[in-house]
């Protein structure tokens, strides 16, 4: 896009419902990047559909102060090059302006991906990749999202949540209970093998192709994606996939599978996704049948791979399906088997029988945990926080077991020794209580 199409773009006359969805995008967009002109070409659509010219607005001084402060917020780890966000910081201005000149006169190049596994949650011996990019490199692909993403959103399917603005969790779950509300119960419980690993390069970049013609940008975009990976001394650069821990790569995963939102919404399809978490929905088992020959062919077609034992079709009314952390069964949820144990994995060590603080202390530590997955999981059957709330106090009631000299877990007369209203009185947050509260109010 040109200044001087910048220049006329506002006089376009704009109906109501431009003004509206401008307003919406003001709300997260990047000010120093999308202004008026641009957001109104944004909104009403370029010539062609086709973007020319960002590379100046990325490395915009503002846009790469701005994304510091993103990736700043966001904290994290320094990369191969063992600078801090602290360090960084220090000396922001000289390190924004270097950044600024050697994007401008293509000089800029990513650093390697420190890759470290750490521990699965609930999972003693299982691991997962993080990686690691540097400081400025987290900074340049923030600047990068800034720019890219307002023109990928205006593309991306209404029932898309994953990783996008004002969109998230909560969103996708309500639409699934919505849908087994009315009537779909028959599920296809998709499971894309290693999805993050396996995406092609060169698919991808004609995806981008479709929307992106600045060739600088392009070229930038494809350095993320051949960006050298570090693990244990050795490295190697990736033929497949979006970058380890990488900023963009939530966007550009979505824009890979955008084509298969809209087509399954044009099949027909009740199809919730987010992120390479999806679920289609259909209201008999011929239907998803049908769902799941179209949806291998286009997986097969995108170079994808559908996980073989993972990926079926289910009766919601008899077995159920995990979506999001949640067990959706006869139009009932509750946390998954993995999420209680993901639960259990964090409360455990906080409320081991040897723990020498004090009880309050100890309540303080569990209630972090406890408040939080409520949050997300309030909308579970009541029985789940009952079974919650009984399991932790037997653990603090343990503790206090041992403080008294007694052996073995929390049991007998315990529960009138230290009754609940004990715990309530030392502050532990009962999440049954929680619940019946959140009832009450929504009956008012």
């Amino acid at each position: 896009m040109t200044r001087k199409k910048d220049s006329t773009l506002t006089e376009v006359p704009m109906r109501a419902s431009h003004v509206r969805e401008i307003r919406k995008l003001v709300t997260w967009i990047e000010p120093s990047v999308w202004t008026v002109p641009m957001l109104t070409a944004l909104v009403i659509g370029v010539k062609g559909g086709k973007w020319y010219s960002l590379m100046d607005k990325v490395y915009k001084m503002a846009n790469l102060r701005s994304a510091f402060k993103k990736v700043k917020a966001n904290k994290g780890s320094a990369g191969v090059d063992h600078q801090t966000i602290e360090m960084f910081e220090k000396h922001l201005e000289k390190n924004i302006k270097k950044l600024h000149r050697d994007l401008k006169k293509g000089r800029y190049k990513p650093q390697r991906i420190l890759r470290q596994n750490i521990p699965k949650a609930g999972k003693r011996k299982e691991t997962l990749p993080l990686g690691i990019p540097t400081v400025r490199d987290r900074v340049v692909q923030t600047a990068l999202r800034n720019v890219l993403e307002p023109i990928f959103e205006m593309e991306f399917a209404a029932y898309s949540y994953g990783f996008r603005p004002n969109r998230g969790c909560k969103g996708a779950l309500r639409r699934v209970s919505k849908l087994l509300e009315t009537g779909y119960t028959w599920v296809v419980d998709v499971d894309l093998k290693s999805y993050f690993d396996t995406i092609p390069h060169e698919k991808l970049i004609q995806h981008i192709k479709e929307k992106i013609v600045d060739t600088k940008v392009l070229a930038l975009l494809e350095t993320f994606l051949k960006q050298e990976i570090l693990e244990e001394m050795h490295s190697w650069t990736p033929e497949r996939g979006t970058p380890q821990g990488a900023v963009v790569s939530p966007l550009l995963s979505n824009i890979y599978l955008n084509p298969l939102d809209h087509l399954m919404a044009a099949l027909g399809y009740e199809m919730v996704r987010y992120a390479d978490d999806l679920v289609i929905l259909c209201k008999s088992k011929a239907a998803c049948q049908q769902a799941m020959m179209e949806l291998t062919k286009w997986t097969s077609q995108a170079g994808l791979t559908l996980h073989p034992e993972k990926t079926k079709i289910v009766d919601s009314k008899v077995e159920g399906f995990d979506f999001l952390g949640y067990h959706f069964k006869n139009k009932k949820r509750w946390p998954s088997k993995k999420s209680m144990k993901r639960l259990r994995s964090k409360i455990s060590p906080k409320t081991k029988r040897t723990n020498g603080t004090s009880m309050k202390t100890i309540i303080k530590e569990v209630n972090k945990t406890t408040i939080g997955w409520y949050e997300y999981f309030k909308h579970s059957n009541r029985i789940t926080f009952v079974s919650v709330d009984g399991w932790i106090r037997m653990r603090l009631r343990s503790i206090l077991r041992k403080r008294s000299k007694r052996k073995g877990r929390g049991r007998g007369k315990d529960h009138q020794r230290w009754p609940n209203s004990y715990f309530g009185a030392l502050g532990l947050f009962s999440l049954t209580a929680a619940r019946d509260l959140a009832c009450q109010s929504a009956r008012r």
